[in-house]
Order: structure tokens, then C-alpha cells, then sequence
């Protein structure tokens, strides 16, 4: 199974490219055996300058601004994404704070982020499968991509992102279909502060 997401257009988009490489070279192609966790920051490490990361765009209380590292959470919401298809267990997900984008900018479903801020905000996953998975990316100018193989057939698991408004507020529920299931797992809400006009 694999997901496809666009880079999107912004003054941060060579910095956010950047930061995608370096930190695509930093994962490889990691595999998680069973049983075992998978954690974005002890792959990636620091995104400091002195760790080769430049200015990406970011999102620092509530507010846009640029950073070391900025960028990198479209890769750690890409994760996200693909360890829910896959069945994963979710142990440490954080949402953004902010909803920035609207539906014609969206490179993913509201709901399928993962904000990550090193030393205070990872994303964190366990394999529950009786074998290994394995995740893989490739980057081009104007896309990121990333899969999950295993050495069986994995079914991947249909989602469905339920949006309420509430206020200045828009709050998300994840619910995940595992293959076969009488019924839909509930992974809880997301919460979203709708960005200034």
C-alpha cells in the first residue's frame, strides 16, 4: 500500500524540500518487527542547522514562521497515514493546532496529521502483526510518497474522518475499519483551531 502527497507551493518549499531529504536519508527504510516500536524522532534525530536542516515552514503557536527542520511534518503525517492504513498501533500522535489549509490545498485528510516538535512531541507506533513491516520513500520535485511492504499480503484498513464544527473550532473523529471486523475502531478526536481569514 502507498500514499502520494503533494509539496504544495510556498517561499519555504526549497527549505521544506531540503529538510524531507536529510531527513529521508536519516529513516532508510525502516522495518518494524513485531511487537516492536517505531518512534519518527529516534530515526531523524535533531533538526538543527548543525545536523544539516535549513528553514522549512513551521507552525510555532498557532502562528506560521520558518525553522530548522520546518517541513518535516508532512512527512511524520505521511506515517501517520500509511500505520493506520496498515493497522498499526498508535501509542503518541499529536495534531496541529492550527487548520491552515482549505480543501483545495489540502495534501491530506483533516484528521490524518501528525505534528512533531523535537524533545516534546514524537510519533510513535507498534507493530501488533505476527510479522515485520517495512516503510519506504521517494521524493521528486513536487511530491512525497511512501509505502509499507510486508512478507504477506496486508489488507490495507479503510478510514473515515468525521468533521464537526464547533465555534472557531473543527473537530475531527478517526474511525479505522480493520479487514474483516464486525465494527470500526474509535482512535479519538483531533481538534483544530480554524486559521484566521
Amino acid at each position: 500500500m502507498s500514499v502520494t502527497q503533494s509539496l504544495g507551493q510556498s517561499s519555504h518549499l526549497e527549505g521544506k524540500r531540503h529538510n524531507l531529504t536529510v531527513a529521508l536519508h536519516r529513516l532508510g527504510e525502516p522495518c518494524i518487527e513485531p511487537g516492536r516500536l517505531f518512534s519518527f524522532w529516534a530515526l531523524v534525530g535533531n533538526p538543527s542547522h548543525r545536523h544539516g536542516f535549513m528553514p522549512g515552514r513551521n507552525v510555532v503557536g498557532g502562528h506560521l514562521q520558518a525553522s530548522d527542520g520546518g517541513g518535516l511534518c508532512q512527512l511524520s503525517g505521511l506515517i501517520y497515514l500509511l500505520a493506520l492504513r496498515a493497522g498499526l498501533r498508535i501509542v503518541e500522535r499529536f495534531p496541529h493546532s492550527v487548520d491552515l489549509y482549505t480543501e483545495a490545498t489540502r495534501y491530506t485528510p483533516l484528521g490524518a496529521d501528525a505534528t512533531v516538535v523535537y524533545g516534546y512531541k514524537d510519533l510513535r507506533f507498534l507493530n501488533p502483526h505476527s510479522f515485520p513491516v517495512a516503510l519506504g520513500f521517494s521524493l521528486s520535485e513536487s511530491s512525497l510518497t511512501g509505502w509499507v511492504r510486508a512478507p504477506v499480503a496486508l489488507e490495507p484498513c479503510a478510514l473515515e474522518f468525521t468533521l464537526q464544527e464547533e465555534g472557531d473550532f473543527r473537530c475531527v473523529r478517526t474511525w479505522r475499519y480493520p479487514p474483516g471486523a464486525s465494527a470500526p475502531e474509535n482512535l479519538g478526536e483531533s481538534r483544530y483551531r480554524l486559521a484566521p481569514a
